[in-house]
Order: C-alpha cells, then sequence, then structure tokens
C-alpha cells in the first residue's frame, strides 16, 4: 500500500534562497537514490514566496522508513529546520483517486 504525505513550512524571508538550494539538492538525491520513493514533489506559494508544500508518495512502510532514516534527510533537515519561522507540519493521507498509475 502507498504511503502518501504532505509536508508545509515557512522559513524567514532571507533564507528564500538557501532553502531552495537545499530543496532542488535534495529532491535530486531521491529522485537518483530512492527508486520506492514514488514521487517528490515540492511547490512554492505563489503569493508568499517563503511557504513551501512537499507532496510525496512511497512504494510501502520499508520505503518511507529508508527515506526517514536516510543521510540525505538528515542533511536536508539540518539545512531547513533553523531556517523554518515554527516546526514543519506533517500529514498523512489515503488515496481516492489519481491520474498516476
Amino acid at each position: 500500500m502507498h504511503i502518501y504525505m504532505t509536508a508545509r513550512f515557512t522559513v524567514k524571508p532571507e533564507s528564500v534562497d538557501i532553502c531552495r538550494a537545499a530543496i532542488e539538492e535534495f529532491v535530486d538525491h531521491i529522485t537518483r537514490n530512492e527508486p520506492d520513493t514514488r514521487m517528490y514533489i515540492s511547490v512554492q506559494q505563489a503569493e508568499d514566496e517563503t511557504s513551501f508544500l512537499h507532496f510525496f508518495a512511497f512504494e510501502n512502510e520499508a520505503a518511507e522508513e529508508h527515506h526517514a532514516n536516510s543521510e540525505a534527510v538528515k542533511k536536508f533537515t539540518d539545512a531547513l529546520y533553523p531556517q523554518c519561522v515554527e516546526p514543519v507540519v506533517f500529514t498523512s493521507y489515503w488515496l481516492v483517486a489519481s491520474t498516476e498509475e
């Protein structure tokens, strides 16, 4: 069963470029090294460039566990969390319908 989650966060205005670079590096790592991370999308809010939403899906619990305990996550969170104005909010979801296979 796939696992679907979001992570919502807001960063300090002076940190936007630093955070975007960290996000791009992180997602590139996931693309190259985590085949069971089915999808990882990062979007930046159009009306507020300090607000981000990540939407990701894992093949199964083992894939989520592998991702969560990776060195890439540690490196990313070490860079991102000090720049956040409040803690990242993670939410889990169940799939209802999708255009994805």
